[in-house]
């Protein structure tokens, strides 16, 4: 989840000011905020948090869209709380602190020779940030981060320390891989790694009708496949990544930053700031940007193919849909733009991920499609979003945790097959609601 206010590394118990998230809009006004350094000091936080009467929260950098990490009681802050503690090459895992980026997670693998099999498109979130609230990147047979982890370490609401694995307290490791926070607060995470290995990407412009009437072959032929469509157009941008013999072949220095920094963010910051000052121009824009599309193929290692710099600010609404809702979904979808007054600046962002096995996942149980709605930010988005959601939710569709929706307990209790195995675990193992914020209230109940 980096937030815009940084505080200090002091660990200090006072009142810091508001915490804010990436997008701007959450505030929350924590009665203390915390930054510790060890899970000693972290469990004491949260002992001295309930002698006070306090909620707990945890943060990381705020890339959540929802309230997930507000609170006004105690604050706990990622930042002294960081760094790989061990590599262990012969068990292929890597053992890492809550409060580590991604993006030194990622570093340091690549020092030691190492990978994770898959990732996200941003690596900004801490490690406990983006597996709690379900990040995921795209991949025929490789799922979310949180299906790497394979031991985790917790701290309970009467600050005891379980140590969570599938060999020791099975029951919590199973759910707590994606927790929301509201079984404890995780300080440390070990992840399967692998060695490091090439990735050729191939970008390529495609029509909307092409893209779907394909979208099956594409999925199956390729382990990572994704595509963004322009709205009001017909016109997608596809990405195939796939494992390489090499040589590496990375984008040119000067060619990557015209298409990373130039292309996709400083004119998209144009073209989106423009567009908010006048809706109507949308359209045109949104014409001219996807005619300016052109492919490329590059080689690289893992983390500099899958993920890339978000420097343009939005809110983004998401959803799982059951792998064989994709293309209806998205019909609708285009059939909705089309039909609206909605002038949709951002790109549908559609990417997959195989079922996997860990309850309050957005792929638990089921092949899954992502389809993911944005606007620029302070541009009006409620409308949009709301009439997504509605087809969205037509189709079975999950929210993404970190990601705007409406959703709430009743709905995602249907949604979810072992819903009720996750909410009596957290009354067992936090029956005061030590962890408990508005947003939890609302997705998880009382």
């Amino acid at each position: 989840m980096a937030a815009s206010d940084a505080v200090g590394g002091s660990g200090g118990r006072g009142p810091r000011g508001p915490w804010r998230n990436w997008a701007g809009n959450v505030t929350a006004r924590p009665a203390r905020t915390v930054a510790p350094a060890s899970t000693e000091e972290l469990a004491a936080a949260v002992r001295a948090a309930a002698e006070d009467g306090l909620t707990v929260k945890a943060a990381g950098t705020g890339h959540s869209f929802t309230a997930a990490a507000a609170t006004d009681g105690l604050l706990i802050r990622p930042e002294r709380l960081t760094g790989v503690r061990k590599v262990d090459r012969e068990a292929g895992t890597v053992t890492v602190a809550a409060g580590t980026p991604l993006k030194h997670l990622n570093e340091t693998l690549a020092a030691h020779g190492l990978s994770l099999a898959n990732m996200g498109d941003i690596m900004e979130q801490t490690v406990s940030g983006a597996t709690s609230t379900g990040t995921h990147g795209t991949g025929r047979d490789s799922a979310s981060i949180a299906a790497q982890i394979t031991a985790l370490e917790l701290v309970t609401a009467d600050g005891s320390v379980l140590v969570c694995s599938a060999g020791e307290n099975p029951e919590v490791f199973d759910a707590a891989r994606l927790g929301l926070g509201a079984l404890g607060v995780i300080t440390e995470l070990t992840f399967a790694v692998e060695p490091e290995f090439l990735l050729t990407a191939r970008e390529e412009p495609m029509p909307f009708a092409e893209v779907t009437g394909r979208f099956d072959e594409l999925v199956a032929e390729n382990e990572h496949f994704e595509f963004y469509w322009f709205p009001h157009t017909g016109s997608c941008n596809t990405k195939r990544n796939n494992r390489s013999q090499g040589p590496a072949a990375p984008p040119g220095r000067i060619s990557g930053w015209v298409e990373d920094e130039l292309l996709s963010n400083g004119v998209f910051q144009v073209a989106c700031s423009v567009g908010r000052a006048i809706p109507a121009a949308i359209p045109g824009i949104a014409k001219i940007s996807s005619r300016a599309l052109s492919a490329r193929t590059y080689t690289d290692i893992p983390y500099k193919v899958f993920t890339s710099p978000r420097r343009v600010r939005f809110v983004e609404m998401e959803y799982a849909l059951p792998r064989e809702a994709a293309v209806t979904a998205l019909g609708a979808l285009k059939a909705l733009v089309e039909r609206s007054d909605f002038k949709v600046s951002f790109p549908v962002e559609v990417r997959t991920a195989p079922a996997d096995d860990i309850p309050l996942s957005t792929a638990s149980g089921r092949d899954t499609v992502y389809i993911a709605v944005h606007m620029y930010r302070g541009t009006p988005h409620e409308a949009y979003f709301a009439a997504a959601e509605r087809i969205m939710t037509a189709h079975g569709g999950r929210p993404h945790w970190g990601k705007l929706h409406t959703r709430d307990a009743e709905y995602l209790a249907d949604a979810y097959p072992r819903f009720g195995e996750f909410t009596a675990l957290r009354d067992r193992l936090d029956p005061e609601r030590r962890f408990a914020n508005g947003y939890l209230r609302r997705v998880l109940g009382d």
